[in-house]
C-alpha cells in the first residue's frame, strides 16, 4: 500500500518539474520570436525539446524509420547536450556496424524475402571541404598511391551479399543484404582527419568526417534505385591506438569537472546510432581532364589562338543553381530542403513557402535549427557562394609573343586604353580553396584539358631568371589577383614543366 502511495508522488514532482521547464522554455521563444509566429507542433519540433520529443507518439506511422544502423565504437564524452554525437575511429582498425531491420508487422510488404543495397561513404563533415571534394581526394589519391579511404572487413562481416568496391570512388563501397537474416559489416577507414588540414606544424586538429549510409530498394528493372532509408554519424580517425587516447582524455577531461558543467554534456555510448539524413547527392564532377589515372591523348596544348579566346576546350556548362525563390510553392520547398540536406526540418517547416523561408532573419533561423545548421540553412535560403581563398590569374606565354610580333611588324596608332589594334591579352581566372602545389597542378591542367600527371613540375621565375620550385608555402604567399604568364617546357612521353613569370 505504501508503495502504491509513492509513486504519485513521484510523478507528480516530474511533471512539475517538466512543466515548469517546459512554459519557461515557451516564454523564452515567444520572446525571440513574437507571439503566434508558430504553433505548438512546431515549437515541439525545435531543437531544445529534442528528447521530449522522442517520448511523444509520432503523427503518423510512417515516419517509423525502417532500418537502424549502430557503429560499435564509443561515443565521446566531451559533447555538449543537443549537439550531434562524435565518434573516434583507429586508422585501419575493423569497426562492426550492425543492420537491423526496425519495420513493423506489414510496413514495406515489397521487401519481403528481397535484397536491399546500401551504400557506405565517408565524407566531409565541413560544408568548406565539401565543395572541393573532389580536388581533396584526387590530392590524397596521389598521396597514398593503390590506397583506399574506406575498405570492407570482408571476412568479420556477416550476412553482405556481393561486396563492391568502385576503384575509381576510393571513399565508397556498397553491397547487397537480406534485412530478415543478421547483417554485420565490419568496416575499415584508412584515411586520417589531420591528413585535411591545412597547415601541417604539428598539433592541429583533425577535421570531422561523416560516416553515411543509404538503403535502396529494386526497382522494376530490377535495379537499386528506389531509396529507402539514410541515416549517417560525425567521426574523427586517428592513427592507430591514438583513437583510444583522444577517449582517455576526453574522459579525464569531464572527470575534472563540476557536477553543474557535466550536466551540459552527454555521456559517453558504447555504441555508436547512426541518425536520419538525407540520401547523399549522387554529384557528376565537371572535368574535362583525364583522371589522373589515366594517360592523355593530347601531345601538346593551348590556352587559346588568334585573340586568346580558349580553344581544345569545350566551354563549360553554366553552374547549376538551386536558388528558393519567393515563389516556391510548400511542396516545392519540401523538396528543396531535402535535396539541401535539411531533412531534419522538413516537418518544422512543412506549411513554409519560398517566400516565408526568405522572410526568416539569421537569428530567427540559428534560434529554430541551432547555430551549425541555422548559419547554413541561412546561407543556403541568401544563396551565398564560398569566396576562393586565393585568385590568381594566367596567359600563356606564346600568345603574348606572338601578339608583340603582330604589333611589331604592322604598328599603329595606339588607341586610348593603350592597345593596338583593340587587341588584348586573355587571362583565365585561377580559384585556389586549399592553397597547394596539388590543387595549383590541377587547376592548370584543367585549363590546358590534359592530364594533371602530365605537369611534371611547376616553377616560379625568380630574381635573375632563376627557376624556384612552387611548393604550398610558396602558394600561400601570393598576392590576391597575382597576373602570371605561362612558359611551357615540353619533355619526353607528353609531359611539361610549367613556368610561371
Amino acid at each position: 500500500m505504501a508503495w502504491a502511495l509513492k509513486l504519485p508522488l513521484a510523478d507528480e514532482v516530474i511533471e512539475s518539474g517538466l512543466v515548469q521547464d517546459f512554459d519557461a522554455s515557451l516564454s523564452g521563444i515567444g520572446q525571440e520570436l513574437g507571439a503566434g509566429a508558430y504553433s505548438m507542433s512546431d515549437v515541439l519540433a525545435l531543437p531544445i525539446f529534442k528528447q521530449e520529443e522522442s517520448s511523444l507518439p509520432p503523427d503518423n506511422e510512417n515516419e517509423i524509420l525502417p532500418f537502424q544502423y549502430v557503429l560499435c565504437a564509443a561515443t565521446s564524452p566531451a559533447v555538449k547536450l543537443h549537439d550531434e554525437t562524435l565518434t573516434y575511429l583507429n586508422q585501419g582498425q575493423s569497426y562492426e556496424i550492425r543492420m537491423l531491420d526496425n519495420r513493423k508487422l506489414g510496413e514495406l510488404p515489397e521487401i519481403n524475402g528481397k535484397l536491399v543495397k546500401s551504400i557506405f561513404r565517408v565524407v566531409f563533415h565541413d560544408r568548406r571541404l565539401q565543395y572541393t571534394e573532389h580536388q581533396q581526394l584526387e590530392g590524397w589519391k596521389w598521396n597514398r598511391p593503390g590506397d583506399r579511404i574506406l575498405d570492407i572487413d570482408i571476412p568479420m562481416s556477416v550476412g553482405i551479399i556481393d561486396p563492391r568496391a568502385n576503384p575509381t570512388q576510393l571513399n565508397t563501397v556498397e553491397f547487397l543484404w537480406d534485412p530478415a537474416k543478421r547483417t554485420s559489416v565490419f568496416i575499415q577507414v584508412h584515411c586520417i582527419s589531420t591528413e585535411f588540414t591545412m597547415r601541417k606544424h604539428g598539433g592541429e586538429k583533425g577535421v570531422p568526417f561523416r560516416v553515411q549510409i543509404d538503403t535502396f530498394k529494386e526497382n522494376e528493372n530490377g535495379e537499386y534505385t528506389e531509396h529507402l532509408h539514410s541515416a549517417s554519424c560525425q567521426i574523427k580517425v586517428f592513427k592507430p591506438k591514438g583513437a583510444d587516447r583522444k577517449q582517455k582524455t576526453d574522459r579525464e577531461k569531464m572527470e575534472k569537472r563540476t557536477p553543474h558543467e557535466k550536466e551540459k554534456y552527454q555521456p559517453s555510448y558504447e555504441t555508436t546510432i547512426l541518425t536520419e539524413c538525407s540520401p547523399w547527392p549522387e554529384i557528376t564532377y565537371v572535368n574535362n581532364s583525364p583522371s589522373p589515372g589515366f594517360n592523355s591523348s593530347h601531345s601538346s596544348f593551348s590556352l587559346g589562338e588568334g585573340n586568346g579566346s580558349p580553344n581544345h576546350q569545350p566551354e563549360p556548362p553554366p553552374p547549376v543553381t538551386d536558388n528558393l525563390l519567393p515563389t516556391t510553392t510548400p511542396q516545392e520547398a519540401q523538396q528543396w530542403l531535402h535535396r539541401n540536406r535539411f531533412s531534419t526540418f522538413t516537418r518544422l517547416f512543412t506549411n513554409f513557402s519560398g517566400a516565408d523561408l526568405l522572410k526568416l532573419t539569421r537569428d530567427d533561423v540559428i534560434q529554430i535549427c541551432g547555430p551549425a545548421d541555422g548559419i547554413r540553412l541561412f546561407n543556403a535560403l541568401k544563396g551565398r557562394m564560398v569566396r576562393p581563398r586565393l585568385t590568381i590569374y594566367v596567359c600563356q606565354e606564346s600568345l603574348q609573343l606572338r601578339e608583340q610580333q603582330q604589333q611589331q611588324q604592322q604598328p599603329q596608332q595606339k588607341h586610348e586604353d593603350g592597345d593596338s589594334n583593340g587587341t588584348f591579352f586573355v587571362y583565365h581566372a585561377i580559384y585556389l580553396e586549399e592553397l597547394t602545389a596539388v590543387e595549383l597542378t590541377e587547376k592548370i591542367a584543367q585549363l590546358f584539358s590534359i592530364s594533371p600527371r602530365q605537369i611534371s613540375q611547376i616553377y616560379k621565375q625568380g630574381p635573375t631568371g632563376i627557376h624556384v620550385l612552387i611548393s604550398d608555402e610558396m602558394i600561400q604567399n601570393f598576392q590576391e589577383e597575382a597576373c602570371f604568364i605561362l612558359d611551357t617546357m615540353k619533355e619526353t612521353n607528353d609531359s611539361y614543366h610549367i613556368i610561371l613569370k
